[in-house]
């Protein structure tokens, strides 16, 4: 490996290790063997990693997502025939590295984790974080809602995460979009969960996430409206809002993901998640996250590879909508 290696240039943007001149499994992992922030001059979208998993409520290994996601995107390779688009030429991407946050302090991790938000967005436009546990959202969101103002948040997800607290706990990765819509960080009138199933605690979960200000398409609803049903009350209830993304990715049924602390059956499959995060070439975007990828539970790094692909198509939906208002 030299120590500059030789990289894909388009119009003066710096994109991923060329893989015809240096095979994938080689060199650094970083995400699609994108370059780092001081290999460029400008940043227009940001890839960071938050390997945080304290806020877990049952099987722990969250901390290692990021590492794992990364090793997983080594075969993304600059087009994206699905959108016409080249991501890494439309867009400066780079790979911004881990926060370093407390793994024993969910408050203080969370400061952390704002902060970094924070510092990041000063040079790059917009952030697409892999974590981690989904405690992380709420600081994000926390940051988005300091540039943007109120978003609308779009959550896939197998669980509501609008849960009060845990064992007297009000941050862990059941909470965050109730403390977010307490805090008005997000806009109660655009929000949405897609792919909530499983066994809740009662009837008033879904009551009390609604007064939140979520809508709901349930996995069982995509047999009947498929991908494109969802897209089209995404797009209803999102319209022009500045849109942030959250993908748990326990979305996915268990087949497609299995890596994941929290598994249910029934979930989405790994074709309709990429299809639905397509939609949001056609959005405001601003931001997105995948969190929950738990390598441990992982094999043959299938649920590494979904979401390396999830990020990637978030991706290039971002070099789409052009810079976010």
């Amino acid at each position: 490996m030299t120590e500059t290696p030789p990289r894909i240039t388009v119009d003066g943007r710096v994109g991923p290790v060329n893989a015809s001149l240096v095979p994938r499994f080689v060199g650094p992992a970083t995400f699609a063997r994108l370059p780092r922030p001081d290999e460029v001059s400008d940043v227009d979208v940001a890839v960071v990693g938050v390997p945080f998993d304290a806020g877990v409520s049952y099987r722990p290994g969250a901390r290692f997502g990021p590492s794992h996601v990364r090793e997983s995107s080594r075969l993304l390779r600059p087009y994206n025939p699905a959108l016409d688009v080249s991501p890494f030429a439309r867009q400066q991407v780079v790979d911004a590295g881990d926060l370093a946050v407390n793994p024993f302090s969910i408050d203080e991790a969370i400061k952390q984790v704002q902060a970094g938000a924070d510092a990041l967005l000063e040079r790059a436009g917009r952030l697409l974080t892999i974590g981690g546990d989904h405690t992380i959202a709420l600081p994000l969101l926390r940051s988005m809602h300091r540039k943007h103002g109120p978003v609308a948040v779009v959550h896939f997800d197998a669980h509501l995460d609008t849960w009060d607290t845990y064992f007297g706990a009000a941050y862990t990765h059941g909470t965050p979009f109730r403390r977010a819509s307490e805090e008005g960080l997000i806009d109660r009138s655009g929000c949405m969960h897609v792919g909530i199933r499983g066994p809740l605690y009662g009837a008033a979960d879904l009551t009390d996430d609604v007064e939140l200000g979520f809508s709901i398409v349930r996995a069982v609803e995509i047999e009947d409206i498929g991908s494109r049903g969802v897209v089209e009350r995404i797009r209803a209830r999102v319209q022009e809002r500045p849109v942030y993304v959250s993908v748990d990715i326990d979305v996915l049924d268990p087949a497609f993901a299995p890596g994941t602390g929290t598994p249910e059956s029934g979930g989405l499959l790994s074709r309709e998640l990429l299809a639905i995060l397509r939609s949001f070439s056609t959005m405001n975007l601003v931001g997105a996250d995948i969190v929950e990828v738990a390598p441990a539970y992982d094999h043959a790094e299938i649920t590494g590879i979904a979401a390396s692909h999830a990020a990637y198509e978030l991706l290039s939906a971002m070099a789409l909508t052009g810079q976010p208002t």
